[in-house]
Parts: C-alpha cells; sequence; structure tokens
C-alpha cells in the first residue's frame, strides 16, 4: 500500500505547499500568490495536508486577524525517513558552510539563541549573526536555556539590523512577524525565509514564568537549524 504521506504529497499543488512551507513559514494570501491559484483550492490543500500533520498554523504577532502556516519538518522528515527505511536508503550527513543572518524585533533572545545554536552545532563552519529592529537588553532566560545546550552567550550583545546593511549573507531569516515587514533588502539577493516564533518573554510576566516557552522555543530554532544547514548545502 503506497505510504499516505505520498498520496498527499503527490497532488502538484500540495507538494507546491509543502515545498513553499519547508522553505518558509507563509500567510494564505502569500502561498495563494506563489501558487497562482484560487485561494479557497489553496486552503482545501492547506486542510487537507493540516488534517494529516503535516503542516501547523499559528496567528501573527503583528496582525492577530492573520495566520501564518508552517511545514512540521521532525513530522515530514520522519515519514521521509520511514520511506527511505523500506527502500533501504540512507541520507549523507551534510556538510555546511555558508553567512546567515537572523533577526527578531529585540535581539535579546529568538535570534540570540538562533545565532548561537548554529555556531554550535557547526563549530563556526556556518558564519551567524543576529540583530533586532529595535534592540533591548539580553534576555536572562536567553543565557539560562543557552547554557543547557553547552553554550556561553552571556558576553553577547544586541545589535541592530542597521549595523548589518550593505553585507551580503547566504540567507537572511526572519523569527518574528514584525520585523518581517521592516526588514530590509541586502546585496547579492540572499535567500529570505520566515520562521513565525512567538516571543518567549512575552508568555508570563516573570522570568521563571516564562523559562517554559524559552526552553520550547530554543528546542524550535535547534531543530529548524538542522533543517536549514541542508538547504545551505543543497543551495
Amino acid at each position: 500500500m503506497t505510504p499516505e504521506f505520498l498520496q498527499l504529497a503527490a497532488h502538484p499543488l500540495r507538494w507546491h505547499l509543502l515545498t513553499e512551507l519547508a522553505r518558509s513559514d507563509r500567510s494564505v494570501k502569500e502561498l495563494t500568490e506563489t501558487a497562482h491559484e484560487p485561494q479557497n483550492l489553496v486552503s482545501y490543500h492547506l486542510a487537507k495536508l493540516r488534517t494529516a500533520g503535516l503542516v501547523r498554523t499559528r496567528r501573527s504577532s503583528k496582525d492577530r486577524r492573520d495566520t501564518y502556516y508552517t511545514a512540521d519538518l521532525p513530522h515530514c522528515a520522519a515519514l521521509l525517513d520511514e520511506i527511505g527505511a523500506a527502500l533501504h536508503l540512507k541520507q549523507a550527513k551534510p556538510t555546511t558552510g555558508g553567512r546567515v543572518l537572523f533577526l527578531c524585533t529585540g535581539n535579546s533572545a529568538r535570534s540570540q539563541l538562533a545565532e548561537a545554536l548554529i555556531r554550535h552545532d557547526t563549530k563556526g563552519a556556518v558564519e551567524a549573526h543576529s540583530a533586532g529592529s529595535h534592540p533591548k537588553t539580553l534576555h536572562p532566560n536567553a543565557v539560562r536555556v543557552a547554557a543547557e545546550y553547552g553554550i556561553d552567550i552571556s558576553h553577547h550583545r544586541t545589535k541592530h539590523l542597521d549595523r548589518y546593511a550593505g553585507q551580503r549573507f547566504t540567507a537572511v531569516i526572519t523569527l518574528c512577524d514584525k520585523v518581517k515587514e521592516v526588514c530590509p533588502e541586502f546585496p547579492g539577493r540572499p535567500e529570505r525565509i520566515h520562521w513565525s516564533i512567538a516571543d518567549p518573554a512575552a508568555a508570563g510576566a516573570t522570568d521563571e514564568e516564562t523559562y517554559p516557552a524559552f526552553r520550547a522555543t530554543a528546542a524550535e530554532l535547534a531543530t529548524r537549524n538542522r533543517f536549514l544547514l541542508n538547504r545551505l548545502e543543497a543551495t
């Protein structure tokens, strides 16, 4: 019997939606524009993918009326691994390289963690940087969570995205919906990627209350970084 993943992905529009969402989080409007199909048809196939657990949604932090779709990359990867095992295939571990810039609003948590994690995972093979549109003080929970991964970011300083104006990157990744709207153009046309990730500092009133959200954010960033590295190698 053909695996359900292959049955779903075999449809041209659903495959297009999955490949777009594997690269970057998208709204229905954005997906409709890239697919060149009516919105009701795109929404129908997104619902199919969501029911199958291949994509999930999150309300935009910039405009609560909008929704971002995200590919559930670990779930997709697990299904592909099952297919590969059935066919006795094994994917080679990629090498890494490139120069990436992570952006969020405050550069106090999400982008700092993304930068630190990818530097750590690649032992510096990927040159990673981070900045914010409205920099704030480095959040103590970001330091605390990074330490759980064996990374010391206590010496890091937050930076404004203007610091990197005119510099070249392989990819520019926006981590919050607000900074996505103000992200400037960079020379060389780097790949623009959006990850719609909620600000963990907004998850409670105290550092102790928000700490679980910081841990969850770091885990999501670590997962997304692994798929980003595969993409960097492929391109």
